[in-house]
């Protein structure tokens, strides 16, 4: 197998995920190039974290570890970055699961010594069968997904996408872990851009680092039943509001906001006009997919509004912290200073 042994981290913490979990486990296992191992990390949840281990007792190939951070997605990748042996971290969510040749596009990019991140490409699985007919594809970065404005290829990004993404082992070794009380949180509140924020710090560490998405690396991400609704569409982006304030509180409204401009000026109108001619030719939910644009942008720069007024006032802090070297048990403490004012729930 030629180029970087690969890790490959999936982060659980429900049962209710239960087969979603094999399921995504299994698709790393059939990769056309191999992973190196697979790490489940289980967030603070002791029946999942034995059930887990009696599944995969025997499997020489998966690891489970429990989350040795606090409650949340981002100390779960951390534990997950610290305990990895591969040269190349891959995060793949656990309600996902990845075509065949996910892990092959990850390596090749990887040929680049300059490359430091590697993203791909997110497809919705709606549970009722199909999308919603008001629901935009600018807005499926709601639901996990890889939305329409995103570049196509391998192309250049600021930031690589969760769920779906890549990193060098000695990315973290520059800029830290995963900072966290920024991003998810189980069922709470769905707040996000711990990748966003993990990039640019990256980028302002090594800036001759680069970082890709290439799009013919294909996961696929089930989308459940309550997230189909508005309702859930509305509170997701207003919780983007919200994270977005606090990367931008940390490293500066030009870096945090740069890609935002370019979708809220070009990519969105372009949307609601593609709506508005849809309902215009009588297709269906083109008037509601101009309106949920329209509703999404407002709540997400409300959201951005309370968020900033909230970091103005002291509002809660997050941290990144270092990772440990490869192999080892767990992330330390934040560095001295790591912690940073900012918005929160």
């Amino acid at each position: 197998m030629s180029g970087p042994g690969i890790s490959v981290v999936i982060c659980a913490y429900t049962e209710d995920r239960w087969e979603d979990i094999l399921a995504a486990v299994s698709s790393v296992r059939a990769q056309s190039r191999p992973a190196l191992e697979t790490l489940l990390v289980v967030d603070h949840n002791q029946a999942l974290l034995d059930r887990l281990g009696k599944e995969y007792k025997e499997v020489d190939d998966v690891r489970v570890l429990a989350n040795a951070g606090p409650r949340g997605l981002s100390a779960g990748r951390n534990t997950g970055i610290a305990a990895a042996r591969g040269e190349v971290v891959a995060f793949l969510d656990d309600d996902a699961v990845a075509e065949r040749d996910w892990l092959l596009h990850f390596a090749e990019a990887y040929a680049d010594p300059r490359v430091m991140a590697v993203g791909g490409r997110t497809e919705p699985v709606w549970a009722s069968g199909r999308r919603p007919d008001w629901f935009p594809e600018e807005f499926d970065w709601v639901v996990g997904c890889t939305y329409r404005g995103l570049p196509r290829g391998r192309v250049r990004v600021r930031n690589v996408l969760g769920g779906n993404a890549s990193f060098r082992r000695s990315a973290f070794d520059a800029a830290g872990g995963f900072a966290t009380g920024i991003g998810r949180d189980g069922d709470k509140r769905p707040l996000g851009c711990e990748e966003t924020e993990l990039c640019i710090r990256l980028s302002r560490a090594r800036p001759d680092a680069v970082l890709l998405i290439d799009d013919r690396a294909v996961i696929h991400h089930r989308v459940p039943e309550a997230r189909e609704h508005f309702r859930y569409f509305r509170t997701r982006t207003y919780a983007e509001g919200l994270s977005k304030a606090l990367v931008a509180r940390s490293v500066g409204a030009d870096k945090g906001l740069e890609s935002e401009r370019r979708y809220a000026t070009r990519v969105l109108p372009a949307g609601v006009a593609r709506g508005l001619r849809d309902a215009l030719l009588v297709r269906p939910g083109g008037a509601g997919r101009a309106g949920a644009i329209v509703a999404g942008v407002l709540t997400a720069a409300g959201g951005y509004v309370v968020g900033s007024v909230r970091a103005r006032r002291g509002g809660t802090t997050f941290s990144v912290p270092e990772v440990p070297a490869a192999g080892a048990a767990g992330p330390r403490a934040p560095a001295e200073g790591a912690a940073l004012e900012g918005a929160g729930p």
